[in-house]
């Protein structure tokens, strides 16, 4: 009895064996698109030394090793904009959401300073922003690296006065080759940054007018590899760039890729050295310099703090990520804010209003009209405008507007190296 137990547990693996070899040909040959056979196993267990040897929890590890093959064969397309924001930004916006895919903008500082608002949309819909310099002036950019990293850091505070966020992405304007050398590399990478070049150029800035079918030669005659960076502009003067938008988009969706956005957290494709900026001549900076400047900038890109909230006499927290600091004031999504507060919050379907209940304050957020009503007891209603952003299924708001409609006042603000700290009563 027990050797037919043996030989039906030998029989039994050999088929599972020959079940996950045929998968992985399947998905191979289906490639991303391909659709997984579904194991139909009832639950049949043979006994052994072991335990027992259940078909479908052996099912389950073939898809689950079928999926990890998948998802290495996977094809990624980042799209990529630079010198932003302009005019164009917006009809690139518009495009990319009906097509339901993501990109990466790296913009200049003096047009997102100008133009805080495209910023908004950017991230807004999900989109990565990357730093491009401030003024895009290649003579002072690569005079010094001391000069680059000045402009760096404009762009950088002009973005984190907008959304919050300082920017670990940068590109270099035109591109590293020939402008970078081991000082430039180096030292961005001490201090926190990833630097990323391209794969693909869509030759849309090669000179002025360049048409969109050439924009489009340019990018689909390019050796398809498993990821590719594309390299467009959405800067003033390339509105032919956005022609050719939705059939490049078409072109890598027909070849199976997956758009993404770019993340510090990928290996960087980058250029290398050129022989003629080795033979520049260009003065290091110091190393005082270095460790004043650069050395201390990477904690900049750590863990946020979080923020403590004291309203009403009831404490909470708030970890970074579930708020953002934008145009100098918080940005907090109403429900966490409010139910962490002790507060009831019910959100209407039909009149797009969210309606908080919390002691005898009454608060309705109408987000079609952007208002903001709050009552207290016998107290006359307060209504105000409120500026709203949509995060998947949550309402943002300012803090200090969401605690004003329900009559506390902002009494302190404050922030240390453990945490940000706002009180109201």
């Amino acid at each position: 009895m027990k050797r037919n137990c043996t030989m039906s547990q030998l029989i039994l693996r050999s088929l599972l064996i020959m079940m996950l070899v045929i998968t992985v040909v399947l998905v191979m040959n289906t490639g991303q698109n391909g659709a997984m056979p579904e194991a139909k196993a009832s639950d049949i267990s043979i006994a052994s030394s072991s335990g027992s040897l259940s078909v479908e929890t052996l099912s389950h590890s073939v898809h689950r090793a079928a999926a990890a093959i998948k998802s290495s064969n996977e094809k990624i397309v980042y799209l990529s904009f630079d010198d932003g924001p302009s005019k164009l930004t917006d009809q690139v916006l518009n495009i990319l959401k009906k097509e339901n895919v993501t990109a990466t903008f790296f913009v200049l500082g003096e047009h997102a300073k100008h133009s805080p608002e495209i910023i908004y949309r950017i991230e807004d819909a999900g989109h990565a922003i990357g730093n491009h310099s401030f003024n895009h002036e290649y003579d002072e950019l690569y005079s010094s690296f001391t000069h680059f990293w000045g402009q760096i850091k404009s762009t950088e505070e002009v973005l984190k006065e907008i959304t919050g966020v300082r920017p670990r992405l940068v590109r270099a304007p035109g591109g590293t080759y020939g402008h970078f050398d081991e000082t430039y590399f180096d030292l961005l990478e001490k201090g926190g940054y990833k630097v990323f070049d391209w794969d693909v150029d869509s030759g849309d800035s090669k000179r002025k007018g360049v048409p969109a079918s050439e924009i489009i030669n340019n990018v689909t005659s390019a050796k398809l590899k498993k990821e590719m960076i594309v390299l467009m502009h959405d800067g003033t003067g390339h509105a032919e760039t956005v022609k050719a938008l939705p059939a490049i988009i078409k072109f890598y969706k027909k070849h199976g890729y997956t758009f993404r956005t770019l993340s510090p957290e990928q290996n960087p494709v980058q250029f290398h050295i050129s022989a003629s900026v080795k033979n520049k001549g260009r003065i290091s900076p110091s190393l005082a310099w270095v460790q004043t400047n650069v050395v201390p900038n990477a904690s900049l890109f750590g863990p946020g703090k979080p923020l403590v909230l004291e309203a009403a006499g009831v404490e909470t927290k708030l970890d970074p990520g579930e708020y953002s600091l934008r145009n100098g004031q918080y940005q907090v999504p109403v429900r966490t804010v409010m139910e962490r507060l002790g507060a009831q919050v019910k959100w209407d379907q039909s009149s797009k209003t969210a309606a908080i209940a919390w002691g005898d304050v009454r608060i309705v957020i109408d987000t079609r009209s952007e208002k903001i009503t709050g009552e207290q007891g016998e107290t006359s209603a307060r209504i105000s405008p409120v500026a709203i952003n949509h995060d998947k299924s949550s309402l943002w708001i300012p803090l200090r507007t969401l605690l004003e409609s329900s009559g506390q006042t902002i009494v302190s603000v404050a922030a240390n190296q453990q945490e940000r700290r706002v009180k109201a009563q």
